[in-house]
């Protein structure tokens, strides 16, 4: 009887000590070595950094962060490479990393944090994958839970970075989408968004500091395409020293701003200098950039880099475009088979989710190509070499082009010329003859001539003619870009507004 008494008794024991381990609180515990993973996945080194969290999982199983930083890892490369096979594969852990998650104590700002930073990256993953309806529900759900964390804990400053960089983009959700943000209730507005990300920036507490790779990510975006302010945006890139060498993401985050930023010369010098150690990702769109720049460059190389993109690339954005790049690229160097080649592929690889990919289809569609001489023109000019391009489309005159279109975009590209190279006055002339001409046309040409107006005006700080302006685009109907340009005037009406 005592034996079995004892028996009892250590079997107790056992149990016990079996439960008070089994249900021990779980931590968000960001330790040293959760911070230099978080560091290297958001450098792209993401082998290394999951090394570093499989070592902490053995070391602290209890903690709950490296668990939410492979959410991260997954992010970068479904949302960068978009394989369907390994979306198909990880999808899966979205829904049992959110559970994890809420096992955590409910009094840290971590949890709701995590799961609406989880909720946030598979919202923008499902984009890449067609599931529109169930991305936007993702967002929603996520932008209320950190507006609800921000009440809980004000002083909790990444909930700034994330619920402001969504904020900014809802206040410029294009017409073609608005019947997305009335459903769901998603209001925004530019000015509030940005000062929230810019505490992150400004701030040196703990938190924030951790946090600001992703911030200054974040904020140099929307600085460019929401506040369209791209003097402060390579202020801030040089002020605050971004690593474009041993920082993959930074890198690309900067030559894709180069990119849209009549700067692809930079872009070029970025890319082919970084560290491309086996270390980083391997993430197929860096060719599809330095195709892009190279290919403004008139670099006899171009070529290379859009096959690369093709060759390696799994998923559907961007490919008819560099399809369409292609095509110009051979068509450019009178190659008009491999021309022809590349534009039937247009039809039926890739997807229309971006405008400039709904381009490339309905212009493989018409069967018409550009001019040659107004095409090596874009190029230059998007590409930043204006002096070139101005000097070659001075050899020519409007009526020396036979189609309307053609003379539409001659004042079109002389108008940006002028622009880019400061010469306002110019270019809102060759600006105006472009809306006069264009207005009713769907070339995209007298919607963009209409909001660089208003980007001139509003510099110039005369608000009623650069509203005018943004207005105009937006009352354009049936035009090529329509949904990317909207978006712009609907921020610079904002922006004027002061909203």
């Amino acid at each position: 009887m005592l034996i079995f008494t004892r028996t009892l008794l250590l079997l107790g024991l056992f149990f016990t000590i079996t439960s008070s381990v089994s249900g021990r609180q779980k931590v968000y515990d960001f330790n040293p070595r959760c911070q230099q993973a978080y560091e290297a996945i958001m450098q792209l080194r993401l082998a290394a950094g999951t090394a570093l969290l499989e070592q902490e999982k053995k070391a602290h199983p209890d903690n709950l962060i490296p668990y939410f930083l492979d959410n991260y890892t997954d992010f970068f490369t479904l949302f960068f490479n978009e394989d369907p096979a390994l979306y198909a594969q990880r999808k899966g852990m979205r829904a049992e990393r959110l559970a994890m998650m809420e096992e955590g104590p409910s009094n840290s700002p971590y949890y709701i944090y995590t799961q609406a930073a989880i909720r946030f990256q598979w919202g923008m993953v499902r984009i890449k994958f067609s599931e529109k309806w169930d991305a936007v529900w993702e967002i929603r759900k996520a932008y209320v839970m950190l507006k609800d964390n921000q009440k809980k804990f004000p002083q909790f400053l990444p909930n700034n970075m994330m619920a402001g960089a969504m904020q900014t983009v809802f206040g410029t959700i294009p017409e073609g989408y608005r019947w997305i943000s009335n459903i769901l209730g998603l209001k925004g507005s530019i000015k509030q968004g940005m000062q929230q990300v810019q505490q992150v920036i400004d701030s040196n507490s703990d938190v924030a500091v951790l946090f600001k790779p992703e911030a200054y990510y974040y904020y140099c975006y929307l600085k460019l395409f929401i506040e369209n302010k791209p003097e402060e945006v390579w202020a801030f890139i040089q002020q605050h020293q971004l690593d474009t060498k041993n920082n993959y993401l930074f890198a690309l985050m900067v030559a894709n701003i180069a990119m849209n930023n009549q700067k692809a010369a930079i872009g070029i010098k970025i890319l082919t200098e970084r560290n491309d150690s086996v270390q980083y990702t391997d993430i197929p769109y860096l060719y599809y950039l330095l195709g892009e720049m190279k290919l403004s460059r008139q670099d006899e190389d171009a070529n290379i880099y859009f096959q690369r993109f093709l060759d390696k690339f799994k998923g559907k954005f961007y490919v008819k475009e560099c399809l369409q790049r292609l095509s110009w690229y051979y068509y450019m160097h009178g190659n008009m088979e491999a021309a022809n080649k590349y534009r039937t592929m247009i039809l039926t690889r890739g997807n229309t989710e971006t405008d400039a990919d709904k381009q490339a289809l309905k212009d493989a569609k018409s069967g018409k190509w550009p001019n040659p001489l107004l095409l090596k023109a874009r190029l230059l000019s998007d590409g930043g070499f204006f002096a070139e391009a101005l000097k070659m489309l001075q050899t020519k005159k409007a009526a020396d082009f036979d189609r309307m279109e053609d003379k539409l975009e001659y004042a079109y590209r002389l108008g940006r010329i002028y622009d880019e190279m400061g010469m306002d006055d110019n270019a809102i002339i060759m600006y105006e003859v472009t809306v006069r001409t264009g207005a009713s046309r769907p070339e995209y040409f007298a919607a963009r001539a209409s909001l660089q107006m208003g980007y001139i005006y509003e510099k110039r700080k005369e608000k009623a003619k650069a509203i005018q302006c943004y207005q105009a685009c937006l009352d354009m109907k049936e035009h090529d870009y329509k949904n990317s340009l909207d978006q712009r005037a609907k921020a610079g009406i904002q922006r004027v507004n002061g909203s």
